[in-house]
């Protein structure tokens, strides 16, 4: 019977190595995950300021978000295969989200994937998702009565549906960017469609009150036989 080398000599030295190298993933993954995590939360929270319009404190959130994603990256740079596994470019995408939305409600110029340290795909996605938050950020200034702001919102809206509809690669490359840019294109027209009915209300409502002081020495009945004329005109139009 042929003498065979010791199994446990053999394995020992090979599970070891294989479990240190395991334990190191373990270990960069929570690291990671555990950042991105933060990332997010912070991205989100620099997003509910913008909106409160503090944007100093959303300026300071972007600024924790960034540190975090920095410390995502750095900790899962050597397992690409971790790395690349989704949650990272979720975090990013988010972080991309709120740098984007930043700068577009203060009028800074737009952030490069390089300047804020994102993939090309989390950028492109975070762009996307920006379109909802300036959409919402539009409905806010139209309850205010502005009416400037919200046609500025709206082109930009439009200018980066034409742009990311030109990004025609497969999902694999794009992360998913397609999905995105169909929720821009229908979140971009019910805007359109906000503003259209608002900026009709505001000339009923400018119609009116020029009649009622043309007619302010007329009798009730002819002011609302001419108030029902003009709502008239207004619907006409609309239908056209």
């Amino acid at each position: 019977m042929t003498d065979r080398p010791d199994l446990s000599d053999a394995l020992q030295p090979v599970i070891g190595c294989i479990r240190d190298d395991f334990e190191a993933r373990h270990t960069a993954r929570e690291a990671g995950l555990t950042a991105s995590r933060k990332v997010i939360q912070h991205s989100a929270n620099s997003i509910r300021a913008m909106h409160r319009h503090e944007f100093e404190k959303a300026e300071s959130l972007l600024g924790d978000a960034r540190a975090r994603a920095q410390e995502a990256q750095s900790a899962l740079r050597e397992f690409p295969e971790i790395y690349h596994a989704g949650f990272i470019h979720d975090a990013l995408k988010e972080y991309a989200e709120a740098s984007i939305t930043l700068a577009l409600v203060t009028g800074r110029p737009l952030p490069t994937p390089e300047e804020i340290d994102v993939e090309f795909p989390a950028y492109l996605n975070g762009l996307a998702e920006a379109v909802g938050e300036i959409r919402r950020y539009t409905l806010d200034a139209m309850r205010n009565g502005e009416a400037e702001l919200p046609e500025e919102l709206l082109a930009m809206m439009d200018e980066i549906y034409s742009q990311l509809v030109t990004i025609d690669f497969p999902d694999a490359i794009t992360r998913g960017l397609r999905r995105h840019t169909d929720m821009v294109r229908g979140v971009t027209e019910k805007t359109r469609g906000d503003l259209t009915l608002a900026a009709m209300n505001r000339r009923l409502e400018d119609q009116m009150a020029g009649l009622r002081q043309q007619l302010a020495g007329a009798g009730a009945g002819a002011e609302a036989d001419v108030e029902a004329d003009v709502e008239a005109d207004v619907e006409a139009d609309a239908q056209s």
